[in-house]
């Protein structure tokens, strides 16, 4: 219970108190005390603070916004708490009622916080956003904020969008954004003439008062034009305001946005082919000082899309899978801002291998930061993206000004920008034909570092959790492997001396630990060349160590568990009498104790026994699992699975596909190859992730009499990517077309009868 008193003091103090009161109605209780409340309430809790209470308004606003994931572009947006929500509407008039006591957006007008034009604005958007609100909240049958994936078709259905389930979903998504777009500029007109009008702390400001930059004119800290019709008679200075404003550290003035929404169809064809205008372009794309940041504005005024009229075709297009959390313009800018963060050194500690060859591309810069901003500019065609956008890239890079050889640069690097991706996470790195293929499309250390930047600011540009470390390290591998290839100009020579390397170290370890010449040669003749090349020494030495140890007590199963938190895994490390089934029931024992595989190599030892390594990590966190109590238990699983007194399908037939999984349709692929590897035949299979698909497609290669070499376990969101290295029974490709198809129907039968269960569950 509060008194009156209480409440006023809490309302002077707390932002959060004094907005709930400033629209008060009384619901139920005493209205004695309801009227005191609203009569004492602006002379005692506002009067004399309203500058804080603004500051503190705008302060939580900010706030939200990082709540609500601080873009207007989510693929979830919050209509409500999000940044260009209602909420954002509702706080102009809070601060109209902070000041004035404004009731209305009209009143905002009489105090010269917005015109009679935004007036109009500011209650079409309401409107609007009221609407997808309202039929978000009858959808969903309560008080839903976020629009979400399985919620988008039946507001868009309940709105009247027309076409086909994606393209009402599109239709209803483009709208929203262009909504929280708009809410954005009104917002900013606002802040503006509240700081006009002084009713804001002042900023720390140079002394100069209004002065002139050429055409335009600064006041309070942001660019402006003094007459309204210089980009009528001077379209290219579009594009000088904003270069200025970077350069210079400003804001770009509401009125001058006004003037550029009045003249923006001055940017013809005539203004896209000046080589002046394409050269301030690439002066802002590729500055030192916050290029995403300017491209952001360029984009809200329309200013971007106007002169690249491709990417207009990308604004606020609609990505429908869990893997983007934005839209492509959203996220081609935020590209854009890594890679920047990345040549400033800020991202150091994450990316070590991209900082550490930044310096090397230097010369390069405009075709790097052009090839990220092209980089995704085909998607929403009928076409593979990679191949439009090459053909675009081929088309705008003459205009920009590039020489022909620069041109191809880029072109190449737009194509290609998925190639490492696929490499890293796809293939085995330690199979020779990787590094091998992999060179042979890159071709020189040139485009292998600028292809590394590219990647990485397009992996973390994805969503704040695209990224994690052990991608961090499955690139750097292919890197290292790739750099290495070109300078020896031999790949397989370098991967025999690595061997001989390799083993010459592990054979000095084990005598220095009291290992007899005898017993060095015999534990070397024991395992397959590929064994030493796939861990690094310490790693070899701590697997030498364990079975060692198990074998004098007698014991026919090594089980060991190594969290590491930058490549944010556990390894797990399997010594065990090999016998059919047993990746399957390792694969199905870590489905059953709630992890998610990401890589395995699996090896024979000469004289019988399996040597395994997994990676595995939490699905929910991305991290390590290291907690010692559910590492036992997931240590009894594979005990219980492997010794066969787990019955691991069983455990895992209840297990449903996750809610925000099942939203999404992915249409099972099996691919089958001979070319990608001298050893193996590499199946790769695209379906729905799901609790347990590892442990089916394991048991098909089972039944197919079709061993695993390695599994490398990939997941987009809602779909898996999982690659194998299969051999036949007698350690040889599959080659005979019979049997291939075979093993096709097998897999998709697989994940048919997989997918049937978990939905019956």
């Amino acid at each position: 219970m509060r008194s009156v008193e209480d409440t006023l003091r809490l309302c002077r103090e707390d932002a959060a108190t004094l907005t709930a009161l400033l629209e008060p109605r009384l619901v139920w209780g005493s209205k004695r005390l309801f009227d005191e409340l609203t009569a004492r309430f602006r002379p005692e809790a506002i009067r004399g603070l309203e500058q804080r209470h603004v500051e503190a308004i705008l302060e939580d606003r900010e706030k939200r916004h990082a709540r609500a994931g601080d873009s207007r572009y989510l693929l979830e947006p919050n209509v409500k708490e999000g940044k260009g929500g209602l909420r954002d509407l509702q706080n102009l008039l809070w601060l109209g009622r902070v000041l004035f006591d404004a009731r209305s957006p009209a009143d905002l007008v009489r105090h010269g916080l917005m015109s009679e034009e935004e007036e109009r604005v500011h209650g079409r958007l309401r409107r609007a956003l009221w609407r997808i609100r309202c039929a978000l909240h009858f959808e969903a049958g309560r008080a839903e904020e976020r629009l979400t994936f399985d919620l988008q078709p039946k507001v868009a259905r309940a709105l009247g969008y027309r076409g086909d389930e994606r393209r009402r979903v599109e239709r209803l998504m483009r709208r929203y954004y262009m909504i929280a777009r708009d809410v954005g500029h009104l917002t900013r007109v606002v802040c503006t003439n509240l700081d006009a009008q002084g009713r804001r702390r002042r900023r720390l400001r140079l002394p100069f008062g209004r002065r002139r930059i050429g055409d335009f004119v600064v006041e309070d800290d942001r660019l402006s034009v003094p007459d309204p019709d210089l980009f009528a008679a001077r379209p290219v200075a579009m594009l000088e305001l904003f270069r200025i404003a970077q350069e210079r550290g400003l804001d770009i003035h509401p009125r001058a946005f006004a003037a550029i929404r009045r003249h923006l169809k001055r940017i013809d064809a005539s203004v896209r082919e000046d080589p002046a205008a394409n050269r301030l372009f690439l002066d802002i794309l590729t500055s030192p000082r916050d290029p995403a940041g300017t491209l952001s504005r360029m984009h809200e005024a329309g200013v971007l899309g106007q002169f690249v009229p491709e990417f207009r075709r990308i604004e606020a297009q609609f990505q429908h899978t869990l893997y983007h959390v934005y839209t492509t313009d959203e996220h081609t800018i935020r590209a854009i801002d890594v890679l920047h963060r990345i040549e400033k050194g800020e991202l150091a500690d994450q990316h070590p291998l991209s900082a550490g060859i930044f310096p090397q591309v230097k010369d390069l810069r405009t075709e790097l930061y052009l090839s990220v901003f092209l980089h995704d500019i085909g998607k929403g065609r009928a076409r593979d993206h990679s191949e439009v956008g090459e053909e675009i890239a081929r088309r705008l890079c003459p205009r920009f000004g590039l020489a022909p050889a620069s041109t191809e640069l880029v072109a190449w690097l737009v194509r290609h920008h998925l190639l490492m991706t696929r490499f890293a996470f796809s293939r085995d790195i330690d199979d020779p034909k990787t590094a091998e293929d992999f060179v042979a499309a890159v071709q020189s250390p040139e485009r292998l570092r600028l292809l590394v930047l590219l990647t990485v600011a397009d992996i973390r540009a994805v969503a704040p959790n695209a990224w994690n470390a052990w991608r961090g390290q499955l690139l750097r591998e292919l890197y290292y492997e790739a750099i290495g290839a070109m300078t020896a100009g031999d790949v397989a020579g370098r991967r025999r001396a690595r061997l001989v390397a390799r083993r010459n170290e592990l054979a000095d370890r084990l005598r220095a630990l009291g290992r007899g010449e005898a017993e060095v040669e015999a534990w070397l003749a024991r395992h397959e060349d590929a064994y030493f090349l796939a861990f690094e020494v310490e790693e070899l030495v701590e697997h030498a160590r364990a079975i060692a140890a198990a074998e004098e007590r007698g014991e026919p199963l090594v089980l060991q568990f190594r969290p590491e938190a930058f490549p944010a895994r556990t390894r797990l490390f399997v010594f065990a009498p090999d016998h059919p089934g047993l990746f399957m029931r390792i694969a199905g024992a870590l489905a059953a104790s709630g992890t998610s595989i990401l890589d395995a190599r699996i090896f024979t030892t000469r004289d019988g026994m399996a040597l395994d390594v997994l990676d595995f990590q939490d699905p929910e966190t991305r991290t390590a699992v290291d907690d010692p109590g559910r590492l036992s238990r997931i240590r009894a699983n594979l005990e219980g699975a492997i010794r066969g007194g787990l019955d691991v399908e069983s455990r895992l037939r209840g297990r449903r596909i996750p809610r925000h999984v099942a939203l999404f349709r992915v249409e099972p692929r099996v691919r089958i190859d001979n070319a990608g590897s001298r050893t193996s035949t590499v199946v790769e299979v695209q379906a729905r992730d799901r609790p347990g698909l590892l442990y089916d497609l394991a048991r098909a290669f089972l039944e197919q009499k079709v061993s695993i070499k390695s599994a490398h376990i990939t997941t987009y969101g809602e779909r898996a990517v999982d690659v194998f290295y299969v051999r036949d029974l007698y350690g040889m490709k599959l080659t005979r077309r019979p049997r291939i198809e075979s093993l096709e129907r097998a897999l998709l039968e697989a994940i048919r009868r997989g997918e049937e269960e978990a939905q019956a569950a």
